[in-house]
């Protein structure tokens, strides 16, 4: 089955260009499926008006949502005419992250499109409070795009841990590599990269144990890891060469490497958890995407609910 076939994009209402829409455009061309633009609208000032029956703040609402569905039309006016079709909902909301995730879970969305903003500063991306909600919290794939054209030849470089500490590692990295190989060959034949980390020796055991020995302990784990990397990258016939087990912070090494790579886009998983810590991606995971300076992809392991749940009153 065709990935992506229902995807939709999280329009930023601060300005007129629209990456996240248009990488959207650029992945249904290869994919094909259909497009929602999508974007939550809140004022404030229009619940406050109390000389205002509650029909006439209705009326109101309508207003604004109207006026930003015709904004949005226009954004999208030059895919329109091309024969694009792009379906576009506004809805009025005050949580935007919860009308997103609320929308995706409603409309069975196999994909969300945001734009994340980009800093001056080195180039990295900055992402807003409501960019970490959906990435902890979105069920579905989640696409933060930066607002930059795609690198020539941008490659896609997948973060796996090797670690194998926890049961869902291995079915995660397992569902980052064949979801990104089967993207990859539908859309322009992208070069795939695996990257792993592994820790540098703790200086306090090698202070405490006059005995140990750092370089020993850095090969043994160096070992474990390439090891790993080898039966992940030959379970999916990937080149040994397009595999990299790097000493370092997974928040230095994947970033690093992407730079390096000059990747289009870095996949990784957000570990789902239930209980109290169920809204949170994982702290590496948090670590690494705050160091990176291209597209991000995130998925989600299998079985992942999220936390946010469908309004049961639409007006509210």
């Amino acid at each position: 089955m065709v990935k992506y076939q229902n995807i939709l994009v999280a329009i930023d209402p601060q300005q007129d260009d629209q990456p996240a829409l248009r990488r959207a455009v650029y992945l249904n061309q290869r994919l094909g499926g259909r497009i929602t633009a999508f974007l939550p609208i809140y004022d404030f000032s229009y619940e406050m008006t109390t000389l205002l029956s509650p029909d006439e703040r209705t009326t109101m609402r309508q207003g604004v949502v109207s006026q930003r569905t015709e904004w949005i039309r226009e954004q999208a006016k030059s895919y329109l005419d091309a024969g694009v079709e792009i379906d576009i909902k506004v809805v009025w909301h005050n949580r935007p992250f919860e009308a997103i995730i609320q929308e995706v879970i409603e409309g069975r969305y196999d994909l969300l499109l945001k734009m994340a903003h980009q800093h001056d500063r080195l180039q990295a991306v900055v992402f807003t409070p409501t960019d970490w909600h959906l990435l902890r919290k979105c069920p579905c794939p989640v696409w933060m795009v930066k607002d930059q054209p795609w690198p020539e030849g941008g490659k896609a470089v997948v973060a796996v841990n090797l670690a194998s500490e926890e049961p869902h590692h291995d079915p995660l990295n397992a569902k980052l590599v064949k979801e990104t190989l089967e993207l990859s060959q539908m859309v322009n034949k992208t070069e795939v990269h695996l990257v792993g980390a592994y820790p540098v020796t703790p200086i306090n055991i090698a202070i405490e144990l006059p005995d140990f020995d750092p370089s020993v302990y850095n090969d043994a784990i160096r070992g474990q890891h390439l090891l790993a990397m080898k039966a992940l990258r030959q379970k999916f016939g990937i080149d040994e060469k397009m595999t990299h087990v790097d000493k370092g912070l997974p928040e230095e090494v994947i970033p690093d490497l992407a730079d390096h790579l000059d990747a289009g886009v870095v996949v990784l998983g957000t570990i789902g958890r239930t209980g109290f810590s169920a809204a949170f991606l994982g702290n590496t995971a948090e670590q690494v995407i705050d160091h990176l300076r291209c597209d991000l992809l995130a998925i989600k392991p299998d079985g992942f609910t999220s936390p946010v749940e469908l309004d049961d009153d639409e007006d509210d």
